[in-house]
């Protein structure tokens, strides 16, 4: 039983890796707070649980309803970007600021319950998390029939992976990110990356 269910959870697994690596806003806020070394646990936790309600949901069916309510999406397009500059522009006046700069050690001192929502509306104010975990994952999944669930649980492990490696793996960069110019370099890109996101959210159909 399990052999015959192992090649489809594998394809959940390669499907939902190749997803969720590339790069974003989400991703970008946890490398960062992998560095900084802050409130990584719940961080990666919230983004593993999201990933795997919306993998359930995709794979449950009910990426058709999203799909014949397209004003979900657009709520979400517009809210996400006006996030994403809100958060762009912290990330700049870091860059720019002598005060708003972090510490050595990366320190932000945002509060826990702070940095977890600001971690959910990357996540679930991002419209292309529908469109992809989702909407695609779901109709991935419902390729395989009765083996869907085993290609979610795949996908499932594969945010589990890829978040654990991204928040927990960070400090073995912590040598290079004891330099404040790396901070700024870090932020600076983070900046870009959420200003490009956002122009993507808003210049999209």
């Amino acid at each position: 039983m399990i052999l015959s269910v192992l090649p489809i959870f594998l394809a959940g697994l390669g499907a939902g890796l190749s997803l969720i690596i590339a790069i974003g806003a989400q991703n970008a806020f946890v490398l960062r707070q992998g560095l900084a070394r802050e409130h990584v646990a719940p961080v990666v936790l919230l983004c593993m649980a999201s990933d795997a309600v919306l993998i359930l949901a995709g794979i449950s069916g009910i990426g058709v309803a999203i799909n014949a309510a397209p004003w979900i999406l657009q709520v979400a397009k517009w809210a996400g970007a006006a996030f994403l500059l809100v958060y762009a522009f912290m990330a700049a006046r870091r860059v720019m600021s002598k005060d708003a700069l972090v510490s050595a050690e990366g320190s932000s001192g945002a509060g826990l319950w702070a940095t977890l929502a600001t971690v959910a509306a990357l996540t679930w104010l991002n419209p292309h998390v529908y469109l992809d975990t989702v909407l695609l994952l779901g109709s991935l999944g419902a390729a395989h029939g009765d083996g869907r669930w085993a290609f979610g649980a795949g996908a499932a492990l594969g945010s589990v992976l890829w978040f654990s490696l991204l928040g927990f793996g960070a400090r073995f960069l912590a040598p290079v990110f004891a330099r404040p110019w790396a901070w700024r370099l870090l932020d600076g890109a983070i900046a870009v990356t959420m200003v490009l996101i956002a122009a993507q959210l808003v210049l999209s159909t």
